[in-house]
């Protein structure tokens, strides 16, 4: 008669999920489809006038553009290092993390202001052609969401920094939001500066 061997445990796999909170994501989804219309809306405009828009577009200064994007691209890379070194409990860690990628917003912010105050300067204002008003209308939109993203850092900083508050799902949320704030500055930047 055999007795049968005990069967060692097997490792049970955490589900897969998606960071963040679901309603987090139907935001990102909402807010990439009315961006979406918008582009969609530039770009039919552009194709109707292209010598129009290409005219304009050529008093953009491509560099301070080139530069805002770093700082965004730089500030989401800060902002997934903020997320894991919570995970890991390196809660101060993740504290400088949330600072930095503040401050790389501030830069993009600063950036930002300097370039509209030179188009205006030079005459290049939202009634001045088309184009401007695009870019004036689709940076300005895009600002305020860099704004509501400063207080949603404000929120990830306020959860990092004592334990009763720690959530990770709030922390990975406050991240998501404002990879989406880069993410939509990516499409505008292409859209704006480098489509020729």
């Amino acid at each position: 008669m055999t007795t049968a061997q005990p069967t060692a445990p097997t490792a049970q796999k955490a589900p897969k999920r998606v960071p963040g909170e679901a309603g987090m994501w139907f935001f990102v989804l909402f807010e990439t489809l009315i961006f979406t219309s918008y582009f969609g809306v530039y770009l039919y405009y552009r194709a109707q006038h292209e010598a129009a828009y290409l005219q304009a577009q050529s008093h953009l200064d491509l560099w301070l553009g080139v530069l805002g994007t770093i700082a965004l691209l730089t500030s989401s890379w800060s902002v997934a290092r903020c997320v894991q070194t919570a995970r890991a409990g390196r809660y101060q860690t993740a504290l400088r993390d949330a600072a930095l990628t503040a401050g790389f917003g501030v830069v993009f912010l600063g950036l930002k202001i300097a370039e509209w105050a030179r188009q205006i300067h030079a005459g290049n204002t939202f009634t001045s052609n088309d184009f401007f008003q695009y870019y004036f209308f689709l940076t300005a939109i895009h600002c305020i969401h860099l704004l509501i993203g400063f207080v949603v850092l404000g929120v990830l900083v306020h959860q990092l920094s004592s334990p009763r508050r720690r959530s990770q799902e709030v922390i990975e949320t406050c991240a998501t939001y404002w990879h989406t704030v880069d993410f939509l500055w990516v499409l505008i930047f292409a859209l704006l500066y480098v489509v020729r």
